[in-house]
């Protein structure tokens, strides 16, 4: 791992050792919920069927694991794969009534799963702190059977002048809130400044394709403040 990519990992790393006690209170104000809704959209589209056997990444406290664990009344395998042991830990605990979830401790670019495992794999708000974007969609593609669907709900850019105006406005208030809960701003400072550098919905599907995804397509969420990206292992 080069220099550039440790210090990323460090820094992703002690971000999240920070946060992960109020995690989910601090995305429910800073997205005054809709964040639940938006999962839910991911969790409808991907549609999974009884039998489906699905992985999550950066699956933090669970949240949208738990999503796609009610869709089919918890029959369904879902391992949850997350890098920073607090956040397993914390969504071990809150979720340890779901005996069909399995944790892992891994980061997305190093899955400790076999080729062609997965029919499903879905990654929330977890893209953009990867070390390595490109990897991680290797590993999702080496991990899917054929056949098999990627999901990825992440921040993109709005697509409305004066929505988008208003939304940067609003993302600059992001560290205050994190100041007033957690009693540090930094984290949050980061957060808004993954989030500017991130690619745009257009480029997104083009790393995917890149990375050998086929019928890559997405869905903006809120005039694009988040968008779904999918595509299929073929």
């Amino acid at each position: 791992m080069n220099e550039h990519n440790q210090e990323k990992t460090t820094l992703v790393n002690s971000v999240f050792d920070r946060v992960y006690k109020k995690y989910d209170l601090m995305n429910d104000i800073m997205s005054f919920g809709i964040h639940r809704l938006w999962k839910k959209n991911l969790v409808s589209w991907m549609n999974p069927q009884l039998g489906n056997k699905i992985i999550d990444v950066a699956s933090g406290t669970g949240d949208l694991a738990k999503i796609i664990s009610l869709k089919n009344n918890n029959q369904n395998h879902v391992c949850c794969a997350e890098p920073n042991q607090g956040m397993l830990l914390m969504g071990k605990k809150k979720l340890e009534s779901l005996k069909n979830l399995t944790w892992h401790l891994c980061s997305a670019e190093k899955l400790p799963f076999k080729d062609n495992t997965f029919d499903f794999y879905s990654i929330s708000y977890g893209i953009r702190n990867v070390t390595d974007i490109n990897q991680c969609l290797r590993e999702a593609f080496r991990i899917l059977k054929p056949g098999g669907r990627f999901f990825c709900l992440e921040f993109s850019k709005v697509e409305n002048k004066i929505l988008d105006l208003l939304y940067q406005n609003y993302s600059k208030l992001i560290p205050l809130f994190g100041k007033m809960i957690i009693g540090n701003s930094d984290p949050y400072e980061y957060l808004i400044s993954s989030i500017d550098k991130f690619y745009d919905q257009y480029e997104l599907v083009e790393l995917m394709e890149k990375n050998k995804f086929s019928n890559v397509e997405f869905r903006n969420l809120s005039n694009g403040i988040s968008a779904i990206h999918s595509g299929w292992k073929i």
